[in-house]
């Protein structure tokens, strides 16, 4: 198992309260998946979780290696919560199948957020041919 790319994001969470009061439902609909429209929503300080899964989402793509390209879409890489409240990522999609070109088995991610900011790791792992 090697470490294919790291990735790392930092945004304030103003920002995002500022998409969301803007463009509503528009926006969340775009970026996040109705389970993390669901959890976000629940949760006290929800935009700074939606922050936290913005930086996720940006960190992801950049450990891929791959930004915004190919036909990424935001709700290709989804935050998803265990049983143990540990935040994972889970691929779909376009992202799904250039994680598989490239290798990538798994993306360990972590991510943490106060008032004002959210930041986010991601860590591509997996089998490359280097």
């Amino acid at each position: 198992m090697n470490v294919i790319g790291l990735g790392t994001d930092i945004i304030e969470c103003l920002r995002i309260a500022r998409m969301i009061e803007k463009h509503g439902e528009l926006f969340l609909n775009r970026v996040y998946t109705q389970a993390e429209i669901a959890y976000c929503s629940s949760r006290k300080g929800a935009n700074q979780s939606y922050a936290g899964r913005w930086a996720v989402k940006e960190a992801v793509l950049k450990a891929m290696g791959t930004g915004w390209s190919r036909g990424i879409r935001w709700k290709d890489i989804e935050v998803v919560t265990d049983l143990t409240g540990k935040p994972k990522v889970a691929i779909h999609g376009v992202a799904k199948e250039i994680c598989e070109e490239l290798g990538i088995t798994d993306v360990l991610i972590s991510l943490s957020h106060c008032r004002s900011h959210a930041t986010a790791t991601a860590i591509a792992v997996g089998y490359s041919d280097d």
